[in-house]
Protein backbone atom coordinates (compact mmCIF):
# COMPACT_ATOMS: atom_id res chain seq x y z
CA UNK A 1 0.00 0.00 0.00
CA UNK A 2 2.81 2.54 0.89
CA UNK A 3 4.59 1.99 -2.57
CA UNK A 4 1.14 2.50 -4.49
CA UNK A 5 0.72 5.79 -2.67
CA UNK A 6 4.57 6.56 -2.83
CA UNK A 7 3.81 5.87 -6.96
CA UNK A 8 0.78 8.28 -6.94
CA UNK A 9 2.49 11.13 -5.37
CA UNK A 10 6.13 11.14 -7.69
CA UNK A 11 3.60 10.85 -10.65
CA UNK A 12 1.43 14.40 -9.17
CA UNK A 13 4.34 15.63 -8.32
CA UNK A 14 6.15 15.35 -11.55
CA UNK A 15 3.55 17.08 -13.41
CA UNK A 16 3.30 19.83 -11.34
CA UNK A 17 6.90 20.64 -12.71
CA UNK A 18 5.55 19.96 -16.78
CA UNK A 19 5.02 23.42 -18.65
CA UNK A 20 2.15 23.42 -21.12
CA UNK A 21 2.83 23.76 -24.93
CA UNK A 22 0.51 25.79 -26.54
CA UNK A 23 0.74 28.27 -29.47
CA UNK A 24 -2.10 29.90 -31.15
CA UNK A 25 -1.20 32.23 -34.44
CA UNK A 26 -3.09 33.93 -37.09
CA UNK A 27 -2.39 35.42 -40.29
CA UNK A 28 -4.02 38.18 -42.01
CA UNK A 29 -2.96 38.81 -46.04
CA UNK A 30 0.32 37.25 -47.19
CA UNK A 31 2.96 38.58 -44.81
CA UNK A 32 3.64 35.23 -42.04
CA UNK A 33 3.92 36.20 -38.70
CA UNK A 34 7.13 37.47 -37.08
CA UNK A 35 9.42 35.03 -35.25
CA UNK A 36 11.30 36.41 -32.13
CA UNK A 37 14.97 35.51 -32.19
CA UNK A 38 18.11 36.28 -30.07
CA UNK A 39 20.81 36.81 -32.21
CA UNK A 40 21.30 38.36 -35.84
CA UNK A 41 21.48 35.32 -38.73
CA UNK A 42 25.08 34.87 -40.36
CA UNK A 43 26.15 37.07 -43.43
CA UNK A 44 24.63 35.74 -46.14
CA UNK A 45 26.55 32.86 -48.50
CA UNK A 46 27.97 33.56 -51.96
CA UNK A 47 26.62 31.39 -54.58
CA UNK A 48 26.42 31.12 -58.59
CA UNK A 49 22.60 30.93 -60.02
CA UNK A 50 22.56 28.47 -62.65
CA UNK A 51 20.92 29.95 -66.11
CA UNK A 52 17.15 29.44 -66.34
CA UNK A 53 16.23 26.49 -67.20
CA UNK A 54 12.58 27.17 -68.67
CA UNK A 55 10.97 30.71 -69.01
CA UNK A 56 8.29 31.89 -66.71
CA UNK A 57 10.44 31.19 -63.59
CA UNK A 58 12.15 32.97 -60.89
CA UNK A 59 15.52 33.08 -58.67
CA UNK A 60 14.72 33.15 -55.49
CA UNK A 61 18.30 33.52 -53.66
CA UNK A 62 18.97 31.78 -50.56
CA UNK A 63 18.63 32.59 -46.94
CA UNK A 64 19.27 32.17 -43.35
CA UNK A 65 15.95 30.90 -41.36
CA UNK A 66 15.92 30.07 -37.43
CA UNK A 67 15.99 26.44 -37.32
CA UNK A 68 15.26 26.11 -33.15
CA UNK A 69 18.14 27.88 -31.51
CA UNK A 70 20.05 28.14 -34.65
CA UNK A 71 20.65 29.19 -37.98
CA UNK A 72 20.09 26.97 -40.99
CA UNK A 73 20.73 28.18 -44.70
CA UNK A 74 18.83 27.38 -47.41
CA UNK A 75 20.24 26.77 -50.96
CA UNK A 76 18.82 29.68 -53.72
CA UNK A 77 16.06 27.90 -56.19
CA UNK A 78 13.92 28.54 -59.28
CA UNK A 79 10.48 28.65 -59.01
CA UNK A 80 7.39 29.41 -60.59
CA UNK A 81 5.21 32.32 -59.63
CA UNK A 82 1.94 31.08 -58.25
CA UNK A 83 0.24 34.02 -60.28
CA UNK A 84 1.14 36.32 -63.15
CA UNK A 85 3.24 39.48 -61.94
CA UNK A 86 4.09 37.92 -58.47
CA UNK A 87 7.30 38.88 -56.73
CA UNK A 88 9.08 37.22 -54.37
CA UNK A 89 9.56 39.10 -50.49
CA UNK A 90 12.96 38.00 -48.92
CA UNK A 91 13.10 36.86 -45.45
CA UNK A 92 14.27 39.58 -43.33
CA UNK A 93 15.80 40.06 -39.66
CA UNK A 94 14.38 42.91 -38.35
CA UNK A 95 14.32 43.90 -34.62
CA UNK A 96 15.03 41.12 -33.16
CA UNK A 97 12.35 39.43 -35.36
CA UNK A 98 12.51 36.69 -38.38
CA UNK A 99 10.11 37.74 -40.91
CA UNK A 100 9.78 34.66 -43.34
CA UNK A 101 9.63 35.13 -47.53
CA UNK A 102 6.25 35.34 -49.24
CA UNK A 103 5.49 36.50 -52.71
CA UNK A 104 3.33 39.77 -53.36
CA UNK A 105 2.22 41.93 -55.99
Amino acid sequence: MKTKLLALVFLAGTGLFAQPRAFLGARFGYAPAPVAVYAAPPAPMVAYAAPVARPGYNWVGGYWYPAGPRWSWHAGYYARPPYVGARWAAPRYYGNRYYGGYRRR
